[in-house]
């Protein structure tokens, strides 16, 4: 009988793990030893075992790979974030003061999702970071690093509003960035609950944050001021 034809026959042959004999597959003890065969795997059962375990290391070695290219991200991020507060000043005592009545408003309103991450979730600085200085902003009041959730509140943000309600306005903008929002997100969300928040035309109509904000919103959502008599009003 050929190779072949005796494997074709006894396809799941057993290896004898105390002499190393190969036995036939339907063999009980081993020819050689007398061992009970029982327990014995079949050598194709053995091979691909084998296999298996050739083919580990590469599984292993993509593993690792991933690993390091994770961590090598993580690093990263970290040192830009400490980077961005080593190059800026943190607030003042009555500025973080001010700060924290804004976000109370906030709270106040039921804005409880932007007040946690305002609160809990995101360092106030008083100076542009390295990043601000280079990229640049326009005019503004604040300025956010997402994903770092950092803001930098310039000083027309503590001088320039009339109250805390105002300061709430402009952190509600803020908080749109810190949750990924670009800057027509930002102003559109802080302009459609304005009301919710108290900020309101009949308070605040001659504020130069509310004149400012209201041109930047109708310049962006004209759709949102044809409402009135007269089609452009503002609707919400």
């Amino acid at each position: 009988m050929t190779p072949e034809a005796d494997q074709a026959q006894n396809p799941a042959r057993q290896k004898c793990t105390e002499c190393g004999l190969v036995n036939a597959g339907d063999d009980v003890v081993c020819r050689r030893c007398g061992s009970s065969l029982d327990e014995q795997h079949p050598v194709a059962a053995q091979v691909h075992t084998e296999f298996s375990a050739e083919s580990n290391p590469n599984k292993r070695s993509l593993l690792k790979r991933l690993t390091w290219i994770v961590a090598a991200t993580v690093i990263g991020l970290l040192i830009c974030y400490l980077s961005l507060l080593m190059t800026s000043d943190g607030l003042q005592p009555d500025q973080r003061e001010a700060v924290q009545k804004a976000i109370a408003v906030l709270a106040q309103h039921g804005f409880n999702r932007e007040a946690f991450i305002l609160k809990h979730l995101t360092v106030f600085r008083g100076t542009d970071s390295w990043w601000n200085r280079y990229i640049g902003h326009r005019d503004a009041y604040a300025a956010t690093n997402f994903p770092f959730e950092v803001v930098t509140l310039y000083p027309e943000f503590f001088t320039v509003p009339v109250d805390d309600t105002e300061r709430a306005s402009v952190l509600l903008h803020e908080s749109n960035h810190l949750m990924g929002g670009g800057e027509e997100a930002a102003l559109g969300y802080a302009w459609r609950n304005k009301r919710q928040l108290g900020w309101t035309l009949d308070k605040y109509k001659q504020t130069r944050i509310w004149n400012a904000t209201e041109q930047l919103t109708r310049a962006e959502f004209p759709y949102m001021f044809k409402c009135g008599s007269d089609s452009q009003s503002d609707c919400f």
